[in-house]
Parts: structure tokens; C-alpha cells; sequence
């Protein structure tokens, strides 16, 4: 076997006990402290599973029955009764919130109680916003089911499943935040700009408070025991840590309560008591974890566990409403976690399990903090883990940059760090320029620093490496996933000498590409990622995503590389995998590349990632000379076939270009008639009332068709020529701007401007029914492509009546901005409801119903 002797290293350790599924992870205590909750397998499959507090784990009830996809969480609701969690489908992170009821019995022919769809709705993400302690029968919800971009406010029963509007989000509102006796009280708005606003939600209107632009934090924690404060995290103006404040909303008046006493690192999170909501304790996530106690009671019992427990860091899992008994796990860089019940009034400790009890501690490698200098002099910090049993004197070495990329890696166990440290490498995990946690100077020190000076601190924490002897210079390599993937590939393309093998594991290839393919529900964050990026809408941020693209770079690649990515990856999309894969194939260059069919953004799956690694440890061991596991139980192996992509086979289906789009079909005509709405535009907490007429008219060989609005700035008028059998656009007449707009059209300018929304009746709609078409616009004075997609069938009401419609999603094939979503009557074809985001006016909504 090819690699460092095995002779002075631990046993290999199989790779089934790092990445396979734990005997038993995940374990919530109940709040009334009866019952633990946990997961476990079930037919291959992470599921979960009830035991009563007191009785060992064999007795515990099945309670879910997944097989296609593990469930990743879940939460008691406040008076026990019930466990939320929620799936997605293969990976597509578009979220349903699922309840059971641990007290009911299997439903017939299976094992497990039924568990009931909270929300049962296609293509929406559901986000958790409250479960107030005064209604424990409630949680507060966000779907994105009437804008993809933006999440309205529900309030849903889980024993009953009723779903109450409380707020529709026309006002680009990212978060919804209650008070302590479930009442909302506050919101955090994105502008346009990306700056952030934290709101006072008052009966009819926002009342902004406090402020902070793009490159600063303002985040509420949690409301005041008190009713009137709510703790906040901010380094707005001078602060450079984010510290926790108090803030009240009636006057504005901002308190500090702590940052950090050694003043190196971010507050990291506030602790509070579940039975008194007084803050118990603030954390602080340095090289190590530091916690600073409030609350001499609390403290004086962590110390208590911290003495039983030497040489861990204790977390507090959960713990019962009266805060007496609590679920901890003591763990460290070589221990993945210990799960004890530990009784306040007795002190009295009860171990329940080790995750991942076969793993052998002894064969672990401690993981260590460090501090390098990048190439401007910067301090880098990072956390090394060398094999163990060997000389850290010239290795094989792994820099393995995290995800995010503000985001950070922290001190504990790390199954990649332990996984690659037991073949016998050196593995280094930088927190390069851009990394949270170190303030706001280093976190902002990697704007616009994509494959320059971030890239940068990798390269010189590889340079680091070989200066100490640690690692031999013609074998490093470099592993990533998502961001850690665009910086492996911008590794290998812009350092191309520097590294012998490399690992991609979804990350972007294409920045333009990457920026127009992100979900709808990132929208909130795009001009985050503007600013700390570039701006693709500008001819100057489009040449820096090109250049910074590896993509671009690819004929310069002369490193190994394995590309992997989930098919359904919502985030980085498969086309990011696929072109760079083309682009090395096309020039004769080796890749390998694996494509899992039923996984997104990372593999969720343990068959999967065990297949994954299977193949990535042999790859790397093959060109860097570490050592590795020969095969693979036969599922792994099978797995590994099914998943493994001939490169040869890869085909990218082209973009859609506005100019080869040709002209939907429609399958009926337009009516003469009028049709009035009732419209609103609704930004910044303002709203403003419109009254929209559309009248069609038959002019013989054509249509016409006049919109005509009216508001407090005046009226306007929208007029088209449509050609009749084809309804294209031939001419279209927009008055009562700052000047009249006329122009004559070609004839392939379908459902643009006045009757638009008629036109798109026209169509064959059907659910599931999807096309592509050409607008113009108006303000760029250039064609752009409209992607349409009827999204299901739904029952609305409006001033109208009541109506069975097609709801049809539009937006830009682009990714730019322009989104609509039209309720289209299935009888008359009639649009009766409109709710469209206007990009020219910073995000204003426009929603129109139709009047008797």
C-alpha cells in the first residue's frame, strides 16, 4: 500500500466510522424533562426516535420513518406534546414543517406515528421565526410561496395545522422578531443598498431605530426580561468586535452591556435562562471557547461539570422550562461528543451515549491553534492537526479552506481534520481575510479580495508549512467545499505550481454565472454579496468576476483535480462543476468528477459521502503519497460506481440567449372589454393607492391596449400595438414621465408593457407549464429574456370574488431583479391578482386585485 509506514501511525481508521450514520446524535431533552428525543437509523436512514427520560435507549419508539433522505433536526414544542422538523426534497433546501405527536399510536401498516405536513407546499422554503413561550401550541413561520425572494409572517397551529397571515413581506423584510410574550414587535430590512435597518413594527406602519451599512452588524439577539429592551449585536461606527448592547425601541437609546473583556474576538452568543429569560452568560469563540458568567448560580454549576469533565468544553444542549435539569455534551478535538443528563438540584451526572462510540479516541490527533503572516503582513489564524505517531518533518499536507466564506472554522473535533490527519497528513485549516469571528477590520480586509489576498493567506499558509519543516513542498494539496471549492479551484488556476492535487467539492468555477444562478430567497443578502464582492451590473464588477473566475484560468491548471457536486444544489449549481470540467477536458487534461443525483449543496447522505471519500482519499493518496482505506463495504462501492461521471459524457445545455428565443404559442385570442383594479405600491413601511384600468380594443388587424394608471403623482398611460393570432408586440407608447417613450418593435416582443398579463392567459397554461420569451427594456434600451413557470393551481379571493387560478411565476432569465407572480382565472383567463417587484424603484412592490 502505497504512503507513510503504518508501522508509526494509529490504525487506519474506517472511514465508516467518521462518516457513516452515529449509533445514536442529536439527543433534545423534553421540556418537561420526561422524555429524550434523539436521532437514530432506521433502515439505513437518520430518523427519530422517543425514550422516556429514565429508560435506557433499546426502549425508545420510532417515531419518523425517512428513508430517502436523513432528517437533520428537530425541536420539542414548549409544552412537550409535539417534535417539528422539517425536509426538503433531495437537497433542493425548499423546506416543509412536519409535527408528531410522541403520545399517538403507529399508524397502521407502519412503524412510527404519522407525521402531518404543517405546510405542504411545492417550491417554498419555510423558515422558523418564534415559538413564543405563552402559546406553545403556535410557531411563527415564514413562506416564500407569493415572492421566492421575500418570506410573509405566518402564524401556525401545529395541532390543528391553521395557517394565519400576519403580515405580507412588501417591504423587503429579512427577519420577524417577538417579544418574550409573543408579541411582534420588531424587523430587520435589508435596503437596496445592502445596508440593514432594525424596525419598530408599529399597527400600520415601520419606525427604523437603528442602522448600520452593508459592512457592519446590527443583529437582535433576544427581547429583555424587562418587556422594553431588546440585546442586540453591533459594531456599527467606531467598534471593530461586535458587542452586546441593550436597545430600547420606544427612544432609540442604545446601552453597551458587554464586548469582549480580552478584546481579540467577536461576541460569539448570549446565554439565557429558559425559566427567567435573565442573561446567564456571553461567549466568546477564541483559539479556544471563553464564557463570561452572569449568573453565580449557573457558573458555579458549569464549573462544577467542567471539573467532572476536565480537558472538554461543556455545551448545554437543552435543558426543561424550570432550567433544573439540562442535556450536556462534554467535547474536544478528539472527542466528537459525551451526552450527559445532569440534575442541578442533586448534582448528579448520567451519562446517555458517545457519538460515535466504535470511532477509537486513542487513534485521534490533537488539533491545535496557530498564527502565519500572509503576503501583506497580515496575521493569519488557523487550526493545524498533525498526524499522530510521526515527526511533523516533511509531510504530505492538506490546506483545506472552510465554506461561507464569512463564516469560521473552530477548535473541536473535525472528522475531515481527523480523517486526512489519520492517513498521514498534515492538515491546516486557515481563517483567511473575510473570516467572522476576528472583527469587523479583518472580516472587511476580504472585500473584493476573491482570489487575490484571500487566496493569498492560503498560498501563505502552505509557504508556513514548509518554512516550519512541516510539510514537504511537493506534496500539498488543497480540499474545499462551496467557497473552500472556489478557493481549490482559484488555487490550482492562479497558483498553479503550488499545489499536486486538489479536491472541489461544490464550489463555484464562474462568478458571473454563480451570482445569477443563486435561489430567489437569497435576495436579502445579494447586495451583501455586491459589496463584499463586486457588482456584476457594472461593467467594472463584471471584469472583476471575470477575472477572479477560475474558469477563465483553466488552460493554465496543471494540478490533479476531482470535481464533486449535488445535482440539485440550489446555491452552486451543477453548471458550476460541469464547465470547468468541459473546459479541462476539451484541453486534454485529466478530472475526475463525481455527481450525486439526490443531494444539494454538500451530501447529506452517508452513503454518499462515504463514497465520496472513498474515491478522495485513494485520488489524493495516489498524487501526494499519503496512505488510505482499500475499498469499501458494497454498498459504498456500488454508490461510488453509480455517482462517478465519465467527463467525456458531460454536456452543458446552453444558456438561454434572449436573441435564439423565439415566440410562445398561444392558444386563444384577447377580449375587447375594460378591467379595473385596485393596486397599491408598497416600500419602506409607506403605501401609496392606485387605481389601474386595462382596456382592450379591437382595431381589426391588431390589438390595442391601454393602461392607464392613476396616483397622487399624476396619470400614466401605457399603450401597445399587438398583433392579432400572435399577440406580439409591433409598437408600444408610455406617457406621463418625464417624457413620452415611443417605440416601433420588430415583432418578437411578447407579453410586454399594457395587456401583458392578458396575453400571458393566453397561453396554454397547465400546472407545471414553463416557457421563455423576450422583453424590452425600456431603461437599459436592450432585450432581455423572461422565464415563466406556471408554479400550481390556488383558490384566491379578491374584490372580485372568488376565482380557481393559475398562479404563474415570472421572472429574469438573468437573474436580475424582475420578478412578478400572476393569478391567471382558469375560466376566463383573466389575471385577477398582480404582485410585481419594480427594480426601478428600489424594490417596491405593486399588487393589484381585480374589482367587481
Amino acid at each position: 500500500m502505497p504512503g507513510l509506514p503504518a508501522v508509526v501511525l494509529p490504525p487506519i481508521i474506517d472511514r465508516e466510522l467518521l462518516f457513516g450514520d452515529p449509533e445514536i446524535s442529536g439527543a433534545q431533552l423534553s421540556p418537561d424533562g420526561k422524555y429524550i428525543a434523539f436521532l437514530k437509523p432506521w433502515k439505513a436512514t437518520r430518523n427519530i426516535w422517543v425514550k422516556q427520560t429514565a429508560e435506557p435507549f433499546s426502549t425508545a419508539r420510532l417515531m419518523t420513518t425517512e428513508t430517502a433522505r436523513p432528517i437533520a433536526g428537530f425541536v420539542w414544542t414548549r409544552d412537550s406534546k409535539f417534535i417539528v422538523y422539517v425536509k426538503d426534497n433531495g437537497g433542493d433546501e425548499n423546506f416543509n414543517a412536519y409535527a408528531v405527536d410522541p403520545s399517538a399510536p403507529a399508524a397502521p401498516d407502519t412503524d412510527a406515528p404519522p407525521s402531518r405536513d404543517l405546510t405542504n407546499l411545492s417550491g417554498v422554503r419555510v423558515t422558523l421565526f418564534s415559538a413564543p413561550k405563552t402559546d406553545p401550541d403556535v410557531i411563527y413561520i415564514g413562506l416564500n410561496d407569493r415572492d421566492k425572494a421575500w418570506h410573509d409572517l405566518y402564524k401556525l397551529r401545529i395541532s390543528t395545522g391553521e395557517r394565519t397571515l400576519i403580515r405580507e413581506n412588501t417591504d423587503r423584510i429579512a427577519t420577524w422578531i417577538f417579544d418574550l410574550k409573543g408579541n411582534l414587535r420588531l424587523a430587520q430590512r435589508v435596503q437596496a443598498s445592502g445596508d440593514q435597518e432594525i424596525l419598530r413594527v408599529d399597527a400600520d406602519s415601520f419606525t427604523p431605530i437603528y442602522t448600520c451599512n452593508v459592512f457592519e452588524t446590527c443583529d437582535p439577539v433576544q427581547f429583555h426580561r424587562d418587556g422594553q429592551r431588546v440585546y442586540i449585536q453591533t459594531n456599527k461606527g467606531s467598534l471593530d468586535l461586535s458587542t452586546l448592547a441593550s436597545l430600547d425601541p420606544a427612544t432609540g437609546a442604545l446601552e453597551t452591556v458587554e464586548s469582549d473583556p480580552l478584546q481579540r474576538v467577536d461576541l460569539e452568543s448570549a446565554w439565557f435562562s429558559e425559566a427567567t429569560d435573565e442573561l446567564i452568560a456571553t461567549v466568546y469563540e477564541d483559539d479556544r471557547e471563553r464564557r463570561y458568567f452572569t449568573d453565580q448560580a449557573f457558573e458555579a454549576d458549569y464549573q462544577w461539570l467542567e471539573n467532572k469533565l476536565p480537558g472538554r468544553e461543556i455545551s448545554v444542549v437543552s435543558s426543561t422550562l424550570d432550567d433544573r435539569q439540562w442535556l450536556i455534551s462534554a467535547h474536544g478535538d478528539v472527542e466528537p461528543g459525551e451526552t450527559y443528563l445532569f440534575n442541578r438540584d442533586d448534582r448528579t451526572l448520567a451519562f446517555q451515549y458517545k457519538v460515535r462510540e466504535k470511532l477509537p479516541r486513542e487513534s485521534l490527533a490533537p488539533m491545535r491553534a496557530v498564527r502565519y503572516k500572509s503576503s501583506d503582513g497580515l496575521e493569519i489564524p488557523a487550526y493545524l492537526t498533525l498526524p499522530k505517531g510521526v515527526d511533523a518533518l516533511r509531510l504530505p499536507a492538506l490546506i483545506v479552506p472552510h465554506g461561507g466564506p464569512w463564516v469560521r472554522d473552530q477548535w473541536g473535533y473535525n472528522a475531515l481534520a481527523q480523517f486526512f490527519a489519520n492517513r498521514g497528513y498534515a492538515v491546516l485549516m486557515p481563517n483567511f481575510r473575510g473570516s467572522t469571528g476576528y472583527g469587523k477590520k479583518f472580516l472587511n480586509a476580504g472585500n473584493g479580495e476573491w482570489g487575490t489576498k484571500m487566496q493569498d493567506d492560503l498560498t501563505w499558509g502552505a509557504k508556513y508549512l514548509v518554512d516550519e519543516g512541516i510539510a514537504d513542498p511537493g506534496r500539498i494539496g488543497i480540499l474545499g467545499g462551496s467557497y473552500g471549492g472556489y478557493a481549490t479551484l482559484a488555487g490550482v488556476a492562479f497558483t498553479p505550481d503550488l499545489y499536486r492535487a486538489a479536491v472541489d467539492i461544490v464550489g463555484p468555477s464562474n462568478l458571473l454565472t454563480l451570482l445569477a444562478a443563486i435561489p430567489p430567497y437569497w435576495e436579502a443578502g445579494r447586495k451583501i454579496m455586491y459589496a463584499r464582492m463586486a457588482d456584476p451590473e457594472t461593467p467594472d464588477g463584471s471584469k472583476w468576476m471575470e477575472e477572479r473566475s477560475p474558469l477563465h484560468s483553466a488552460g493554465k491548471i496543471k494540478t490533479p483535480l476531482m470535481v464533486v457536486q449535488g445535482a440539485n444544489d440550489p446555491r452552486v449549481n451543477r453548471r458550476e462543476a460541469e464547465q470547468i470540467v468541459i473546459a479541462l477536458r476539451d484541453r486534454g487534461f485529466p478530472v475526475e468528477y463525481l455527481l450525486a443525483p439526490d443531494e444539494g449543496h454538500g451530501f447529506a447522505r452517508p452513503v454518499n459521502n462515504l463514497a465520496m471519500f472513498m474515491a478522495v482519499e485513494k485520488f489524493l493518496a495516489g498524487h501526494l503519497n499519503g496512505r488510505y482505506q482499500e475499498g469499501g463495504s458494497p454498498e459504498v462501492t456500488a454508490r461510488l460506481k453509480e455517482i462517478t461521471v465519465d467527463p467525456k459524457t458531460v454536456v452543458i445545455s446552453k444558456i438561454l440567449d434572449a436573441s435564439t428565443v423565439g415566440v410562445p404559442q398561444v392558444t386563444a385570442d384577447l377580449k375587447p372589454g375594460t378591467y379595473k383594479y385596485d393596486a397599491n405600491i408598497s416600500m419602506g413601511g409607506q403605501q401609496m393607492a392606485l387605481k389601474l384600468s386595462t382596456t382592450i380594443q379591437d382595431g381589426g388587424s391588431a390589438w390595442t391596449v391601454v393602461e392607464k394608471i392613476d396616483s397622487p403623482m399624476g396619470e400614466m398611460l401605457d399603450t401597445t400595438v399587438l398583433e392579432k393570432g400572435s399577440l406580439t408586440l409591433k409598437k408600444r407608447t408610455v406617457e406621463g414621465g418625464d417624457e413620452p417613450v415611443s417605440m416601433d418593435l420588430d415583432g418578437t416582443i411578447f407579453a410586454d408593457g399594457a395587456g401583458s398579463n392578458f396575453v400571458i392567459g393566453c397561453l396554454p397554461l397547465a400546472d407545471g407549464y414553463s416557457t421563455a420569451f423576450r422583453n424590452f427594456d425600456l431603461q437599459r434600451n436592450k432585450v432581455k429574456l423572461m422565464q415563466l413557470q406556471v408554479a400550481c393551481s390556488e383558490k384566491v379571493m379578491v374584490p372580485a370574488g372568488s376565482f380557481d387560478t393559475f398562479k404563474v411565476e415570472l421572472s429574469s432569465a438573468g437573474g436580475g431583479p424582475d420578478k412578478s407572480t400572476i393569478w391567471i382565472a382558469k375560466d376566463t383567463r383573466t389575471p385577477v391578482k398582480i404582485s410585481t417587484v419594480m427594480a426601478e424603484m428600489g424594490g417596491a412592490v405593486l399588487t393589484a386585485e381585480l374589482m367587481p
